[in-house]
């Protein structure tokens, strides 16, 4: 691929998104720009790819240009970067050049309001398993956003892990369950192996398998399809060790505490939608 992609922001996600695109796209097709101009210039190292000098040199230079910095930063971002954007779509034919947010309460209507055109938006929701290639990115997109430019960005974004198209009224609720869900699992295996230990498995061996024991169980409703009550069903046996630990779990209200993490941070995601 030829296409150009600016990043502005070096953070871990900015970065595994550019590292999965570089699969398929040149790094020196790649740039990242950033506030901390040693931070941009490590993690272009790292990849082999540039920097940029200032933010609207990411815009100048990018087909696609990557807004992967914090909510509270993002309209300072926008509007520094607003005319450089304006001038772009004035110059560039249509389907050439599209903005891409992920940034947590920043609907593509905000952006474009801040912005004050109506670019081409993609809003993204990825989750950092992307560091290693195994990430789960939602993406929607604005209607002045070309098939051609969605199919591209999909294929950039496919080296990170797995795209799924959605309505955008989806990502708040996509937030909460596969932005926050892994440190959710990060504490399930950690207790999961909290209890291998006091069960008297060393800790390097409890840790490996509880991480191989939940990778595997996610890999079976995925390549089944099963619903996750029959593949539960399948492991616990009459009268058996299975259905004791489940009992256990049921008596501490285990599947409530789960649905309850996922709703607060869903209504947390609601409201830095409103602010």
């Amino acid at each position: 691929m030829t296409i150009k992609v600016s990043c502005i922001g070096s953070g871990n996600m900015g970065f595994a998104l550019l590292k999965g695109a570089a699969s398929v796209l040149d790094p020196q097709n790649m740039a990242f720009a950033d506030a901390d101009k040693l931070k941009a210039e490590e993690a272009a190292e790292a990849l082999g790819a540039n920097v940029c000098t200032s933010n609207t040199q990411a815009v100048k230079s990018g087909d696609f240009v990557f807004l992967a910095v914090k909510p509270n930063v993002m309209e300072k971002v926008l509007k520094e970067i607003s005319k450089t954007v304006k001038e772009r779509l004035a110059k560039n034919k249509k389907g050439s050049f599209a903005i891409v947010s992920m940034a947590a309460g920043w609907s593509i209507k905000k952006i474009q309001s801040t912005l004050g055109v109506k670019a081409p938006i993609a809003r993204i929701m990825p989750n950092t398993p992307a560091l290693i290639s195994k990430g789960l990115i939602a993406i929607s997109s604005s209607p002045e956003m070309q098939e051609t430019q969605l199919k591209n960005l999909s294929s950039l974004l496919s080296g990170a892990g797995m795209v799924d198209s959605v309505d955008e009224h989806y990502l708040d609720a996509i937030t909460s369950l596969s932005g926050s869900g892994p440190a959710f699992a990060y504490i399930f295996m950690e207790a999961l192996a909290d209890g291998g230990v006091k069960a008297g498995l060393p800790r390097d061996k409890a840790q490996k398998y509880a991480a191989q024991t939940v990778m595997g169980a996610a890999a079976m409703i995925l390549e089944t399809g099963k619903h996750p009550g029959e593949l539960k069903d399948m492991v616990a046996s009459p009268a058996g060790t299975t259905i004791a630990g489940i009992a256990a779990l049921e008596k501490a209200n285990f599947r409530s505490s789960v649905i309850s993490s996922v709703e607060a941070a869903w209504k947390r995601a609601v409201e830095l939608s409103a602010q």
